[in-house]
């Protein structure tokens, strides 16, 4: 049996063409990233314009102190795709003793303590630097011209500043200062400015004014960030205690050595083969296995077992996802990881096995390869009542809280030019929400160590130098040894999920690209949530209404504790494609929210 036809309608076309694609979650960064192509950049020239300038036009979703990953295969040498990393590490004094001598049991959703050092701009420019071909001024000029010029909030924005304002008033007045401009939440539509980012990014074009060569210039740039102004500014403005999640004041810990010491660098991705495709994933310092191990669950089952849009696909696919958790929850983090095991066949179908025609509402990681019981089992927290609220007040990656209940999300962006470059890549945190603004640079620090645990015993406990087991994952997909398809998401504990319900409408139910990505979403709760405060629903499954009532309430009888979040509200997907044989290219941008959007021709 094949997939259930997709709907006709789509909110949009699947865009085609033969000259380059760019996808984004925002048509400002979309626009940019065609621009860089259309004037002869590659696909790496444009993504760095694209992501710089993200960093204006979303600061509630990311900012230049926050982290990222990126997965991209080089026209020169297709066959082997890297991984960009750009997830910094816990500072050297972020020790568990430190954390909990100041009287936390948990690493804070917000506030410096909370910070791992940013990775997110010397791993773009460290791709600018060894695949791009543009000068830093020329990827750069986006962003300053819309920091410095202003640009319209989103609605989005504008509901993060309202929902935090008394957090800044009160106690962080340097964000006070820049999102609140004239002491009032500025309106949606309102142009909001950021001039002191601007003037950071003509000092880091400027440091490089005599090196000789383009290498040598984005180099500048990356020790003036790293050793210069922005290292001393970050390391200067923490030390002053500040309020964090947890309502006690706090000082930070990163010094200037800890930034100075991160180099972002380039990985080999963790590859599984499905349905006749190579799926690349970052490894398990991030939750990226998590796609594979679902992959390699479902690849036992027939076609019908593996379409989202039916009760029996829902089910199926919602149960490999709580096993596959179950292990990243367990066993993952930034050390050793058997994913040779956890990725092979015999691994797979012993939790296959585990699958039955009822929801299961209980944590189950698998054992060793040696039949040993996990050693570390995650607190499971169950979430409150709010649990509705909170998921109509938005899916992602959770920092701010409104009458309880967190809010807040992610970006992305893909690429792919004429030559054959193609590049998926993730960035996040440092939202305008997670610390306080550091005057002279217009933005705060990210939050990525609260994915980390005050336990020695698990994976991914709080040590220096290691890095926070993140949510940020996106995917790169080959065929015969050629990329074919770059695509991801924002979400936070979503990502993975959501990317497995396109790739399966793709690959195995026949979809154009626009058609999966508007087709209703899923995902299930039932997992050690990432942020704080670090909830799970036993059984928990969220749906969008557009699924139908019949699949829902045949999910219900099944055992699912399903909530309902709307008709267009899970899922911040979108792709690019390019056929190598052909050169023929697709994309897709997601509709919901009124904000992604995809370009090329």
């Amino acid at each position: 049996m094949s997939f259930t036809p997709p709907a006709t309608f789509t909110t949009r076309p699947t865009l085609e063409g033969h000259f380059g694609m760019a996808a984004s979650t925002h048509w400002l960064a979309t626009a940019a990233s065609q621009a860089v192509l259309e004037r002869g950049g590659n696909a790496f020239d444009a993504a760095v314009a694209g992501a710089f300038l993200l960093h204006v036009v979303e600061p509630h979703l990311n900012g230049p102190a926050g982290d990222m990953t990126g997965i991209f295969a080089t026209a020169e040498d297709p066959s082997n795709p890297k991984v960009m990393m750009g997830q910094g590490p816990a500072p050297a004094a972020a020790t568990i003793e430190h954390y909990r001598s100041e009287g936390l049991d948990m690493v804070p959703g917000a506030g410096a303590l909370a910070a791992a050092v940013p990775g997110a701009v010397d791993s773009w420019l460290n791709l600018l630097e060894h695949h791009g071909t543009w000068e830093v001024a020329d990827v750069l000029d986006f962003a300053i011209d819309y920091a410095d010029n202003g640009h319209p909030a989103l609605a989005r924005t504008v509901g993060t500043i309202e929902r935090v304002q008394d957090l800044f008033t009160e106690h962080w007045p340097s964000s006070a200062a820049q999102w609140l401009p004239e002491g009032k939440v500025p309106e949606a539509g309102e142009l909001i400015f950021n001039h002191a980012y601007a003037d950071v990014l003509r000092r880091l074009i400027a440091a490089g004014g005599e090196e000789p060569t383009r290498e040598g210039r984005v180099q500048a740039a990356r020790r003036e960030w790293k050793t210069g102004f922005v290292a001393e500014a970050i390391a200067e403005f923490i030390t002053a205690p500040h309020r964090h999640s947890t309502g006690s004041d706090h000082a930070g810990v990163m010094t200037l050595e800890d930034i100075a010491g991160f180099d972002a660098h380039f990985e080999e991705p963790v590859t599984i083969d499905f349905r006749g495709h190579q799926i690349a994933k970052i490894g398990a310092w991030g939750q990226g296995p998590v796609l594979l191990q679902a992959l390699k669950i479902l690849e036992g089952y027939d076609d019908e077992r593996l379409d989202p849009s039916s009760e029996l696909g829902a089910h199926t696919i919602l149960e490999a996802l709580k096993l596959a958790m179950a292990d990243r929850d367990t066993y993952y983090g930034d050390g050793e990881v058997d994913l040779d095991w956890l990725l092979s066949d015999d691994y797979a179908a012993s939790r296959r096995a585990l699958i039955t025609e009822e929801a299961s509402a209980e944590f189950r990681p698998g054992t060793s390869r040696k039949g040993l019981a996990p050693a570390f089992a995650p607190p499971l927290v169950l979430e409150g009542a709010d649990r509705e609220e909170l998921i109509k007040a938005g899916i992602g990656e959770p920092t701010v809280q409104k009458n309880g209940v967190n809010n807040g999300d992610t970006c992305h962006i893909d690429v792919v030019d004429r030559w054959g470059n193609i590049i998926s890549a993730t960035p996040s945190g440092g939202w305008l929400q997670s610390s306080p603004t550091i005057p002279q640079l217009g933005f705060g620090l990210g939050t990525r160590l609260q994915m980390m645990w005050l336990d020695e015993t698990a994976p991914s406990a709080l040590a220096p130098g290691k890095r926070p087991r993140t949510t940020l994952t996106p995917t790169l997909i080959s065929k015969n040894g050629q990329p074919v398809i770059a695509l991801g998401s924002p979400g936070g504990d979503q990502q993975e999920q959501w990317q497995l319900l396109l790739i399966l409408r793709l690959l195995v139910g026949g979809y154009a690209a626009q058609e999966a990505i508007d087709a209703p979403a899923l995902h299930t709760t039932a997992l050690a949530g990432s942020f704080w405060p670090r909830t799970w629903v036993p059984g928990g499954a969220v749906v969008e209404d557009r699924l139908g009532d019949e699949v829902i309430n045949g999910l219900i009888s099944r055992g699912h504790a399903v909530t309902k979040a709307g008709d267009w509200e899970l899922g911040r997907l979108s792709c690019v494609s390019r056929d190598p044989e052909t050169g023929r290219m697709t994309a897709g941008a997601n509709p919901r929210g009124a904000q992604g959007y995809a370009a090329g021709r």
